[in-house]
């Protein structure tokens, strides 16, 4: 909840920064950045059944498929694979339905989501890949293994945005606050006001993790949840993305998980606000020899278990026999 104290920064930062065009150059400086993270020239574009797919590589070696979560694109894929690229492997980065170059087909669903992932497989000559999916970009990745079993190697849901028997439903939002969202979504300069006067509720709303627990992480940990707040610039270039994914993630469709037959390790973390620790299990519970990670605390982003993360997975990864 926004605080009328939070408020009331806000509104003494924006006064402050105003005087002597301070504000235009602040917000002109970090959405250049943020700019300069996805130009196309870091990307490719190929063509699928659905339209356009953006992706980008990283590494060579065994491939991995790294699908993002809700406000990524290829450029998060990249950062959250860089410890994968860094210890051999090829990081395969798609941009998933409506975010950055990649297109919105008129049924962005995640099985179709899934079926793009093999055009995009067929254009680069990789027969079989380890698919990991963080967030809302696990259910894509599940629609692989379900879909592709013959295509997928190894199934890894990160932290997955995915269904769990519910007694009650997921209360929608409120319209009011729905229209205030929207119009922050849609605009880079209140998105990124957003982040420079209420970084606190930012990283409780969108990253699901305490401000407490990234203030007590390194300094590293600190700049990596920092990053991930601020590379969702430019957000107009992602709210497309960012609303299939509210619609999909938001009450997740059960899926025919039991029929997965690919090795799976399901991660996340005890305190993810957005309840993912019960996502993990139940595809740990259902999925045959799947295999599960609670780690008891880390939020969303797993602050504090970054390179313990990474070694759980390259670990499982070597113990299947794909590394």
């Amino acid at each position: 909840m926004v605080t009328r104290r939070a408020l009331l920064g806000a509104g003494a930062l924006t006064a402050g920064l105003a005087g002597g065009g301070a504000l235009a150059f602040a917000y002109g400086g970090a959405i250049a950045r943020a700019r300069s993270l996805v130009a196309p020239e870091l990307s490719t574009v190929v063509p699928t059944r659905f339209g356009d797919l953006e992706y980008a590589e990283a590494g060579k070696g065994v491939p991995l498929l790294m699908v993002h979560g809700t406000g990524g694109g290829f450029d998060q894929a990249l950062f959250f694979a860089r410890r994968f690229k860094e210890s051999g492997y090829r990081v395969i980065a798609p941009s998933r339905f409506g975010y950055l170059r990649s297109a919105m087909p008129p049924d962005p669903s995640s099985e179709n989501q899934a079926d793009a992932f093999v055009d995009l497989l067929d254009a680069l000559q990789v027969d079989s890949v380890a698919v990991a999916g963080g967030s809302a970009g696990a259910l894509s990745a599940m629609a692989f293994a379900i879909r592709h079993p013959d295509r997928c190697a190894a199934l890894l849901p990160l932290v997955p945005a995915s269904y769990v028997p519910r007694e009650t439903p997921v209360e929608s939002v409120p319209p009011v606050q729905m229209q205030m969202a929207m119009a922050v979504l849609r605009s880079d300069f209140l998105f990124w006001l957003a982040i420079a006067t209420l970084p606190d509720f930012l990283t409780r709303a969108l990253l699901a993790t305490s401000p407490a627990l990234v203030r007590a992480a390194s300094h590293d940990e600190q700049a990596r949840a920092r990053h991930i707040l601020e590379s969702i610039l430019p957000v107009s270039r992602r709210v497309e993305g960012l609303l299939n994914d509210a619609r999909l993630s938001g009450n997740p469709a059960k899926m025919s998980i039991e029929t997965i037959a690919v090795p799976t390790l399901a991660v996340s973390y005890e305190d993810d606000a957005f309840g993912t620790a019960a996502a993990a299990r139940y595809i740990g519970e259902h999925v045959r020899d799947g295999r599960v990670h609670i780690f008891p605390d880390g939020g969303h982003i797993g602050i504090g278990h970054d390179a313990e993360s990474f070694f759980l997975i390259d670990r499982f990864l070597g113990e299947i026999g794909y590394v």
